[in-house]
């Protein structure tokens, strides 16, 4: 299975997107989901996540 490629490689987070997170976050959305609604890698996605203190549901 190919992993997905992004073509936004090491772009800066903008406010929109970081107030996105913290909405989809809010509403209980997991890693993955959040990630994809953002066009961001998970890792990405929770290392901003980690760095700005919102936490992300674990989805089990």
């Amino acid at each position: 299975m190919a992993k997905e490629h992004f073509e936004r490689h090491k772009q800066p987070w903008t406010s929109d997107e970081a107030g996105q997170l913290r909405t989809l976050a809010a509403k209980g959305k997991g890693l993955k989901e959040i990630a994809k609604a953002l066009n961001r890698s998970e890792e990405s996605t929770k290392d901003f996540a980690k760095k700005n203190k919102i936490g992300i549901a674990k989805k089990r």
